[in-house]
């Protein structure tokens, strides 16, 4: 065997082991999503909820986040971001959705606050969020159904049953 041709084969392997760990080290969509944090919450509190945006459209900066609210919730009441305008839908007192408008770097995160008189009953709220990049738009908004993984889901929060002798939470 010639120098070249194993120059040649050590090349090629060194090439393929690069390439793989590339796409090891790129996010998944499974991994790359808006999420509510915290994840649960106790009914009938008041409770601050960020929306975690952790990358852009592609290659694109994030221009804007729209939150729809969940029906059931009692109130809400955004944080303002230095450098984003703030838009709120309402049907009288009530919020519909919070947009913010601004921009937010591909290669950077950020986190988008409302705090929320959350409803006096358990279970699971949705939260469908579109994440627009100039021209471009995600829409994290699928619900899944039971026992299913959505390929856009939209950001959730699992609401807890007040436990008994449990002070209610008045953080606004």
């Amino acid at each position: 065997m010639g120098v070249l041709s194993h120059f040649r084969r050590s090349f090629r392997a060194d090439a393929s082991l690069i390439a793989g760990l590339a796409l090891l080290a790129l996010p998944s969509l499974a991994c790359a999503h808006i999420v509510a944090d915290p994840g649960t919450a106790t009914a009938g509190a008041y409770q601050p909820v960020v929306f975690r945006v952790g990358h852009g459209c592609g290659a694109a900066a994030t221009t804007a986040i729209r939150i729809e609210i969940p029906a059931d919730m009692a109130s809400a009441r955004p944080q303002a971001k230095p450098g984003w305008r703030l838009e709120i839908e309402r049907a009288g007192e009530k919020v519909l959705s919070i947009t913010w408008r601004g921009e937010l770097p591909d290669d950077q995160f950020d986190e988008f606050a409302i705090l929320f008189k959350l409803p006096d009953s358990p279970g699971k709220l949705y939260f469908p969020t579109v994440q627009t990049c100039g021209r471009q738009e995600t829409q994290w908004t699928e619900i899944p159904q039971a026992g299913e993984r959505a390929a856009y889901p939209a950001p959730s929060l699992v609401i807890e049953t007040k436990r008994a002798g449990e002070a209610p939470s008045h953080q606004h």
